[in-house]
């Protein structure tokens, strides 16, 4: 089953996360967690979203933070995460540019003896008479 795929009822996602369905309700209205809707608009949750659940409760619960702070850090995780990728996306275009400079670099290491610019000057002579007016 896909970790991100969002087709957990919220009773069964409660019981995975060892929660109270009325708890991933008021975690959804803060924004803690975003589960999925159905078309009927019943919430449905991801192994991701349990897994993130699990979280929650472990830090307010062990550690004291404040659903505020819980809700913080879990912006900050997401901050970093799409900050992430956007490393690896430049990193690679960074590759890429590098790559391709590379080979400029290689063709132009190596000219064409066959494209030498030419020195000749043109000797032709053009000779122009105006239209006589009974043409």
């Amino acid at each position: 089953m896909d970790e991100q795929a969002k087709v957990l009822l919220i009773s069964v996602a409660a019981q995975l996360a060892g929660m109270h369905p009325q708890t991933l309700r008021q975690y959804d209205r803060m924004g803690l967690v975003e589960p999925g809707r159905s078309a009927g608009g019943g919430r449905r949750y991801s192994l991701r979203d349990v897994e993130l659940l699990r979280e929650i409760q472990r830090l307010s619960q062990e550690e004291g933070v404040s659903l505020a702070g819980v809700k913080r850090i879990i912006d900050l995780e997401r901050l970093v995460l799409e900050l992430r990728e956007r490393l690896e996306q430049a990193q690679q275009q960074l590759a890429y540019a590098e790559r391709r400079l590379a080979q400029l670099e290689t063709i132009s290491a190596f000219p064409r003896t066959d494209l030498l610019p030419s020195t000749r000057t043109s000797t032709a002579l053009v000779v122009w008479r105006p239209r006589s007016a009974e043409a």
